[in-house]
């Protein structure tokens, strides 16, 4: 599910960018109910019952201001003489507001995204047309959507002239748009965008404290699987690498007759910390495992036959205790990763 979400997510550059893969968690059911989105997850619902649940050829506005009822700015003041204009200024209000609701629909959108509130006289408007509004969307997934769909993130439709419009190229597209029950709560699933393939994982486990540890393993997998996919190298894990560079090391330091054979030696022996450190945590016997892994990679290092040279691979089975080929066992690390932390 990981590798299947990082390598949709791919982008011209050959980048493979995390945060194209939203992570959503849900308590209830079991983890192998998790499942892998192709779009983007809202935990939100419809602003109105009386909305469609879903919407095909999405025309996305993502407006960043409030469609309620218009306010005077802080300072401003509106003396009224006669009690009956006072009735004409309040429906003035609520045609500003009528007014940008119809610009929206005009530029043909039907799905509206406000990072704020949406007025219910507003949301009428709405309803009417057949679209879907989600009122109160957090800024972090606006943002998101608008870049994946292609869409504006439209602080004010005020223009240079002072006038009110809504242009089209303000829209973003995606295929679909549909709002479904997951648990307890309501989802708004957005499928198939037009600019790039964001990807959602959503996590399903038995509480809160399982989804959370869940979506720690889940983002951890993400940036190794990130690291294979861009550095294109793999090396035998279970403290393969760490081993074969000691013993090289240190058969290294003994041809040399300075004081750099010191120095060599001691970085050969640090090297050791990790596969040492791997058996502990495992509660084995640090120093026999590491005993027997450092016999097996000599030997493939000084020895011409084929067989001892697959030793080359030889890494720790921490599960039995033992030393196994990590390459046949599927225990690989991103090359990319083990250049980084020997510079």
């Amino acid at each position: 599910m990981v590798v299947e979400a990082m390598t949709r997510v791919k982008t011209e550059q050959g980048k493979y960018p995390i945060k194209n893969v939203n992570i959503v968690k849900c308590h209830g059911q079991s983890v192998q109910e998790s499942k892998l989105i192709n779009g983007y997850i809202l935990e939100g619902a419809r602003a109105a019952q009386g909305m469609p649940l879903a919407v095909k050829d999405c025309k996305i506005a993502c407006v960043d201001f409030n469609l309620s009822k218009a306010k005077m700015q802080m300072g401003v003041q509106i003396l009224i003489k006669d009690p009956a204009e006072l009735e004409r200024v309040r429906q003035k209000e609520l045609d500003i507001t009528k007014q940008r609701c119809m610009r929206i629909l005009e530029s043909g959108a039907n799905v509206i995204l406000s990072s704020k509130g949406i007025d219910d006289f507003a949301l009428k408007y709405f309803v009417e047309k057949g679209c879907i509004a989600i009122r109160r969307v957090s800024k972090g997934d606006m943002k998101r959507i608008a870049e994946a769909a292609g869409a504006t993130v439209v602080l004010s439709m005020v223009d240079v002239e002072g006038e009110e419009k809504f242009d089209t190229a303000w829209l973003g597209a995606a295929e679909q748009c549909r709002e479904e029950r997951v648990g307890d709560f309501d989802y708004m699933f957005i499928e198939g965008f037009r600019n790039t393939r964001a990807q959602t994982i959503l996590i399903r486990g038995a509480n809160e404290y399982m989804t959370h540890e869940i979506e720690r393993s889940v983002h951890d997998a993400l940036c190794v699987v990130k690291r294979v996919l861009e550095s294109k190298t793999v090396v035998a894990g279970g403290g393969s690498v760490e081993c074969a560079l000691s013993v090289y090391l240190d058969e290294y330091a003994r041809n040399l007759g300075a004081r750099e054979q010191l120095a060599i030696a001691e970085f050969a022996e640090a090297l050791l910390v990790i596969p040492k450190t791997l058996a502990i945590n495992a509660t084995l016997d640090a120093t026999d495992l590491l005993a027997k892994l450092r016999v097996f990679h000599h030997a493939a290092q000084n020895s011409e036959e084929e067989k001892k040279k697959e030793y080359r691979y030889a890494g720790m089975d921490l599960v039995n205790g033992k030393i196994r080929n990590s390459l046949k066992a599927g225990v690989l690390e991103p090359g990319i990763s083990k250049t980084k932390s020997l510079k």
